[in-house]
């Protein structure tokens, strides 16, 4: 098997899903951290981003002639590039419980915390308020979705919906909408992700860059580098 690069970034949200998924699928992965820097964020951006992704982002993958971007296209290819262990149900039904969970992720509850970043300075604008309350009512519902019992949000099972949520609800704590006592199994659901070695491994180092930069570190991210 050709070797398999993907491009990330120490901050990219959506790269560190990738690296879980690849982590979690035990696929080897030569990856490449495209510098962050806070005046220049990603610029200069990466000549094969920019070759590969038109959206000029990471994560970016490539694998002999497959070259491929986005997050969740990049879960899919993992999925069938090595089908053990699995990452979606196997049940139809569940699978697409799954999938819907992993894009709501990406599609409803992150524009709330993208809002935010623009407002840090203005907590108490009305579009903040909004923001932080349609996270709230995310988190809600995902709440819900643990009521029955189970470990995983689609099921009894890891999925790549989990990792999804996770790495967001990172950013949405950083950016002042996080959990609350209101969602203890959810608060619960967050301690199990991060007793995954995958898990440790990529957030726990998103946790020392930031540390490094002297900027807040979510208190559940500390506990990552224990």
């Amino acid at each position: 098997m050709s070797s398999i690069r993907l491009y990330s970034g120490p901050l990219s949200m959506f790269g560190a899903k990738a690296q879980i998924a690849a982590l979690e699928k035990r696929i080897d992965v030569v990856l490449t951290m495209v510098p962050f820097e806070m005046k220049t964020l990603y610029e200069p951006k990466h000549p094969e981003v920019l070759r590969i992704n038109p959206k000029r982002q990471v994560p970016v993958l490539i694998h002999g002639d497959v070259e491929i971007f986005d997050s969740t296209q990049i879960f899919e290819y993992l999925e069938d590039l090595q089908p053990t262990p699995p990452l979606w149900p196997s049940d139809i039904a569940a699978r697409a419980r799954a999938r819907l969970l992993e894009l709501k992720s990406d599609e409803v509850y992150f524009p709330h915390v993208i809002r935010l970043m623009g407002l840090q300075d203005r907590p108490d604008d009305p579009a903040a308020i909004a923001a932080r309350a349609g996270a709230a009512a995310f988190y809600t519902e995902m709440e819900a979705l643990l009521d029955d019992g189970r470990d995983w949000l689609a099921g009894a099972a890891f999925s790549y919906a989990d990792i999804a949520f996770y790495m967001a609800q990172i950013f949405g704590d950083r950016m002042g909408a996080p959990m609350t006592a209101g969602h203890p199994r959810l608060i619960a659901w967050r301690e199990r992700m991060g007793r995954r070695d995958s898990v440790r491994q990529v957030a726990g180092a998103m946790a020392r860059y930031l540390l490094g930069q002297n900027r807040r570190v979510p208190d559940f991210m500390l506990a990552l580098l224990d």
